[in-house]
């Protein structure tokens, strides 16, 4: 499919953050998987003829962020089936993208297309909501990893070559599948909780399994590595009612904690100082516990738990506070160390959101489907800094990216690199 073009006249700039100051965006959530950057001097205000520095239109639809690396942005898409609830179209065509494109000069560089694995989840219900392109690619600045469900595990070079394909599992859901890779060491790590059940581990280079962790379920978040202050690494996700540590170099479960009840989850956990935080929703919970340990550590090492959650939404730790917007548009700030609230704050006029919050510069970046992206100060008071709209009347899924002193936003329509002239 052709590929719509430059759609921007504003390309007499670039991000041109100094090579100290810019940063890559290797993975869902950016480095580390925190949803936090440490980019300064990042736009506050933009729309169709402000700090716009380059759009490209997409192939097809899709929910996952784009990752930058170097001179090199990637996102995926979805061709073919599910673009239209009305007229859905055929199965048969369905196919899913990998798109390079160039970051300074919003070019498109390549785009690789694979045939989906059939049968998929219906386009309908839940399954509408994001579609057919959920999981962000991530990259160790050699490879691009990309996680189609089950179509398989991908991986090709910076120039598109296609390296090695691998299998996770048959299986699919009713709202399909979006966790996203996580690379650590000469792995790629993937939740393939509806796929097989099982937490796998493919080597890097050739897309051998080399270990798997197996019974898992009900856990749509995607892997999070977690730092142990005095210990090594861990690989942590919430599952209904239990929060679970593994060991990243062979999968075996290190540790469990009393976690949210829930029939499933979706929220990624996020960390710092070695303490996990995760959310969930409908009965709204909201906990903190100590990573590290052996076995039961719901005793020693839960630190707090409290009334509070999203069903989406993966949260965020800044400083000494943790945040998120949940579903309906309303802001939240917990204290960190108790999990007190500091303020439940509904947006005025946000709607919908699908997307995880981005924090950098003091900013809070909360991109909602049709409400355009509302910029807060990232702190203890609740104060709105910006709304911006751009015409783009498509859905916006993705959480935002930020890299080389600019912010990426994805739409069901296009790509945008947002920046100050």
């Amino acid at each position: 499919m052709k590929l719509g073009m430059l759609a921007s006249s504003v390309m007499g700039f670039a991000c041109l953050a100094s090579s100290a100051a810019a940063a890559d965006w290797p993975s869902f959530r950016g480095p580390h998987g925190s949803g936090v950057s440490n980019e300064k001097d990042l736009p506050t205000k933009w729309g169709d003829k402000e700090n716009l520095v380059w759009k490209i239109d997409l192939p097809g639809p899709g929910a996952s962020s784009p990752i930058i690396w170097g001179d090199k942005v990637f996102v995926t898409c979805y061709t073919g089936y599910g673009l239209n609830q009305k007229d859905p179209g055929k199965q048969e065509d369905l196919s899913r993208h990998l798109v390079c494109v160039d970051r300074k000069e919003g070019k498109v560089q390549w785009d690789k297309e694979i045939k989906a694995k059939l049968p998929e989840p219906k386009y309908s219900g839940f399954m509408a909501n994001h579609g057919y392109s959920s999981s962000t690619a991530a990259t160790d600045g050699e490879r691009v990893y990309v996680f189609y469900g089950k179509t398989g595990v991908f991986a090709y070079d910076f120039d598109g070559k296609e390296l090695w394909q691998a299998d996770v599992g048959e299986k699919d859901f009713y709202w399909g599948t979006g966790t996203s890779p996580l690379v650590y060491k000469d792995f790629v790590v993937v939740n393939a909780c509806v796929e097989s059940g099982a937490l796998i581990a493919l080597n890097k280079k050739t897309g051998k399994e080399e270990w798997k962790m197996d019974g898992l379920k009900g856990c749509w978040g995607s892997p999070a590595l977690v730092d142990v202050p005095g210990g090594k690494p861990e690989i942590v996700l919430s599952f209904p009612n239990t929060v679970r540590g593994f060991n990243p170099d062979t999968g075996k479960e290190l540790w469990k904690c009393d976690g949210i009840s829930e029939s499933y989850l979706c929220p990624t956990v996020v960390s710092k100082d070695g303490v996990v935080y995760t959310i969930g929703a409908r009965k709204k919970n909201a906990l903190a516990v100590k990573a590290g340990g052996k076995d039961d550590v719901t005793a020693s090492n839960l630190l707090w738990t409290k009334k509070v959650g999203s069903n989406v939404v993966s949260p965020t730790i800044y400083e000494d506070h943790l945040y998120w917007v949940d579903d309906g548009g309303e802001a939240h700030c917990l204290k960190a160390k108790d999990g007190d609230k500091v303020y439940a704050q509904q947006i005025e006029k946000a709607g919908g959101v699908y997307a995880s919050i981005t924090i950098a510069d003091g900013k809070i970046y909360v991109a909602t489907k049709k409400d355009g992206v509302f910029v807060l100060a990232a702190g203890p008071k609740f104060e709105q800094l910006a709304h911006n709209t751009l015409s783009d009347d498509s859905i916006f899924n993705a959480s935002p990216a930020i890299s080389h002193g600019c912010l990426y936003l994805r739409s069901d329509k296009s790509l945008y690199c947002i920046g100050k002239k």
